[in-house]
């Protein structure tokens, strides 16, 4: 008996730490560098995976560069290749930080909360400080996570002719949405 009571102890214990923790590997990451003069450069990675920690606050997404998709396949190619994002060499896009007001989030109750997230965003192998703005989107046992923030594509040293010619931001719109269950 006292076996079977320490196990349902440990078993429920167990539970609730695993609980603060949430995935997802559908994460929506898209971004947006369109200017007057091009309206092509906008793609979207429906598969990056995401990780929160709802008692420390700590975030973290990762999206494979070659996941991100465009309307036009000779825009993909250019933004996957060498003189781009070289993705061989750099697969992936990865942000690590926590959530700085999380004593402003209250996962336990339903509710639309506004949020900060700073940490250290690595895109080509360059790391960038950033602090974004957010909302969390708490509805019973799902966490809703989304943000919209620019980047310079020159701390991260993208940089090329149609940069400079002014078909391609310079500072293109990053979106971020996850849905934690």
């Amino acid at each position: 008996m006292k076996r079977t009571i320490l196990f349902l102890a440990l078993a429920f214990l167990t539970t609730g730490l695993f609980a603060q923790k949430k995935t997802t590997t559908s994460a929506v990451i898209a971004f947006d560098a369109s200017t007057s003069l091009d309206n092509m450069p906008k793609a979207e990675n429906k598969t990056a995976i995401a990780a929160l920690d709802t008692k420390t606050g700590s975030l973290a997404f990762e999206a494979t560069v070659k996941n991100f998709t465009f309307s036009n396949p000779t825009m993909q190619g250019h933004f996957n290749g060498d003189k781009w994002l070289n993705s061989d060499a750099y697969p992936s896009f990865i942000f690590k930080g926590n959530i700085v007001n999380l004593s402003s989030v209250d996962f336990s109750k339903d509710g639309s909360y506004k949020a900060e997230a700073e940490g250290t965003l690595t895109v080509k192998g360059k790391e960038k400080k950033i602090k974004v703005p957010g909302t969390i989107v708490v509805k019973g046992e799902t966490i809703a996570v989304s943000s919209n923030f620019s980047v310079n594509v020159a701390d991260f040293d993208i940089t090329g002719v149609p940069i400079d010619a002014g078909k391609v931001s310079k500072q293109p719109k990053i979106t971020v949405n996850a849905e934690f269950k």
